[in-house]
């Protein structure tokens, strides 16, 4: 790949299905690895002891005896609620199991370094992508207020293949061997299939197709830009965009977490940025129903959906993946989802934000001074590779 280019290029004839909250995508995803004939891989960053646990292991477990090779990688910190029992069951199935930077006293600052895709592939044939983890979370029950809203796409086509290899490039790193899974023959797709790209953050730092991609989008677009975020602390550059954006007349919207969060702090650092943005036209809302933990953005007739929040910690020191497409009928419900949720949000307007009291303003103040701390320790932190 060249220093401009893309690590994948765009290829036709592929199928998207788009999965609502994890009553639906985990019900697919298991379906999905109990018909395995060859191979399961799955990368995580979200793994927790619990229901959901149980039910994929037990699932996970089932296809390597049969005979699949069932591949994991779960980033270290985030299974460290991953009971020792749970990983011994999956060991005793068969089940190669790796776990992304270990966390060690040592290498303090190289612990900041995370694998959070979310990523599932059968057979060479069929892959799952978004925001999900396995954690209880995610699946309170249909319709109950305590179950994160989240996404998961199915992706069908010659696309699949540029996930296995992201997979397999992650699996070399983390253990220094090749994936003992069969490579995905070529495929030229189906007649009535459409584009897709994955875009990925790798293993160099600031080295972010995911964002260069956004970016692009941003300034290309006359008509939409609907983003969905759990986490909204962009950079300059970003802000610079959606603000250019609105002011050219392009509808601009910003989908966010509202008071359910399961991290206020960083809803409050993302508060200090919403006048500048309100101030050229840039529409906010926050979601007040459940948690709103999707990574959507919509651009005129492009759509991407995957791990990536907008903020800067998950751009400098994550690995990020997420999948491009331009299909109208997934565009198309991607719209309808977004309508649904503007629906149930709080919309902010810049006169209502000026007129916010003073007491939220020295709090919004005191945590925009923490998070220039913070960004300024990155920089300083900033590990020269991920190993």
């Amino acid at each position: 790949m060249n220093r401009r280019g893309f690590l994948f290029p765009w290829k036709g004839g592929n199928n998207f299905r788009l999965l609502i909250d994890g009553s639906e995508f985990f019900q697919a995803m298991l379906a999905a690895i109990d018909a395995a004939k060859e191979s399961v891989l799955l990368e995580l960053y979200l793994v927790e002891s619990g229901q959901v646990v149980d039910r994929f292991i037990a699932a996970l477990a089932s296809a390597a005896r049969r005979g699949v090779r069932v591949r994991l990688i779960f980033d270290d910190f985030g299974a460290r609620l991953l009971l020792r029992s749970d990983r011994q069951c999956l060991l005793a199935a068969g089940v190669g199991l790796l776990f992304f930077n270990p966390l060690q006293s040592r290498r303090w600052r190289r612990n900041l370094h995370r694998d959070h895709r979310k990523l599932l592939v059968i057979d060479g044939q069929i892959a799952y992508t978004g925001g999900s983890g396995l954690s209880d979370a995610f699946d309170g029950g249909k319709g109950s207020d305590l179950q994160w809203h989240d996404l998961m796409l199915e992706i069908r086509g010659p696309v699949v293949a540029d996930w296995q290899a992201l997979f397999a490039d992650t699996w070399r790193l983390v253990c220094g061997q090749l994936l003992d899974v069969p490579a995905v023959a070529p495929s030229t797709g189906r007649s009535d299939g459409h584009p897709g790209r994955v875009t990925a953050h790798g293993h160099l730092p600031l080295s972010s197709d995911i964002i260069r991609s956004l970016l692009k989008q941003l300034r290309r677009s006359r008509q939409r830009v609907w983003l969905a975020t759990a986490y909204f602390l962009p950079s300059w550059k970003l802000r610079r965009a959606l603000r250019r954006a609105a002011r050219s007349g392009v509808d601009v919207r910003l989908l966010l977490p509202g008071p359910r969060t399961d991290h206020p702090s960083v809803r409050r650092i993302g508060h200090r940025h919403y006048g500048p943005l309100l101030r050229a036209g840039v529409r906010i809302y926050e979601f007040q129903p459940r948690f709103l933990h999707a990574k959507m953005q919509l651009c005129d007739n492009w759509g991407s959906i995957g791990s990536s929040n907008l903020d800067r910690w998950n751009l400098r020191w994550n690995l990020e993946a997420h999948q491009e497409l331009r299909d109208p009928d997934l565009l198309a419900r991607m719209e309808a989802l977004f309508a649904e949720d503007f629906a149930t949000s709080q919309e902010f307007d810049y006169e209502q934000w000026r007129r916010r009291p003073w007491y939220r303003r020295q709090v919004e103040r005191l945590w925009g001074d923490v998070e220039a701390l913070v960004y300024w320790l990155i920089k300083i932190l900033q590990p020269r590779s991920p190993g």
